[in-house]
């Protein structure tokens, strides 16, 4: 089951959902902190033109997002058992893991982060793809 329900979100960039259901798990696509204009929250222009990017910012807005999607298939962040972090520097996992301890304590989703070379736009420091279990209602 594909939820049809994100209209309000950013869409997808290719031919994917979002979040699908398999049976009792929950599917979530690689997620970032792009907003429905595709703006980014954590990156914003400064005086003099330059980007300033901020990893606690984007990593509280993707976690949330992930909420959205997840609520969209009647489940939320308590049922995530899986997560893979992307981060384009590793100099920004103190950041990112200081704001993952405010949405979860050592009972939350196994993890993995993974440095990458670039995510689909520049503005990105952050992207989690995410497996949630929820058994169907019988």
């Amino acid at each position: 089951m594909i939820s049809k329900t994100l209209n309000d979100r950013a869409q997808p960039l290719g031919n994917y959902p979002h979040v699908k259901r398999v049976g009792d798990f929950i599917y979530v696509s690689g997620t970032s902190s792009r907003r429905p204009d595709n703006t980014h929250i954590g990156a914003e222009k400064d005086a003099a033109g330059n980007w300033q990017l901020d990893i606690r910012k984007q990593t509280k807005a993707v976690i949330q997002n992930i909420g959205t999607l997840l609520k969209s298939m009647d489940a939320d962040l308590e049922h995530l058992i899986d997560i893979t972090t992307f981060l384009v520097d590793m100099k920004d996992f103190k950041g990112y893991n200081e704001v993952y301890g405010t949405f979860f304590d050592h009972t939350g989703p196994t993890r993995t982060t993974v440095a990458v070379h670039q995510l689909p736009h520049p503005n990105l420091l952050i992207e989690i793809k995410a497996i949630a279990y929820k058994p169907l209602k019988s």
